[in-house]
């Protein structure tokens, strides 16, 4: 099982009123210029905000609804006091309520 952080915020305010692809950008590049290997998704609408234990959080969370997930604590830290405007925590997967920590309720078209 591995431990995941993640910043969670509506869709609308993290891919439209933040220069948020900047952010990202950024950090995949410093990630490579490290050879560091990727520990952070952008997800639109998490499966795991449906998980009986982030009840609390997905309803404070305008939907449609989008997070980064990482396993990195300090990254998901720092994006918080970059955003203000997000939620944070944590959760452990797999597990019985989240089997895939990255899996997307966004049917594709």
């Amino acid at each position: 099982m591995t431990t995941y952080y993640y910043v969670a915020a509506s869709q609308r305010f993290l891919l439209e009123e933040e220069p948020f692809d900047e952010v990202l950008q950024e950090r995949y590049r410093h990630y490579q210029s490290q050879e560091k290997e990727i520990d952070f998704w952008l997800i639109k609408q998490p499966a795991f905000l449906a998980a009986p234990e982030l009840a609390e959080v997905r309803s404070k969370c305008p939907q449609p609804a989008a997070a980064v997930v990482s396993t990195d604590k300090t990254f998901v830290t720092w994006l918080k006091l970059r955003l203000e405007y997000v939620a944070i925590g944590e959760f452990d997967a797999p597990s019985a309520t989240i089997p895939d920590a990255l899996a997307s309720l966004e049917i594709a078209a």
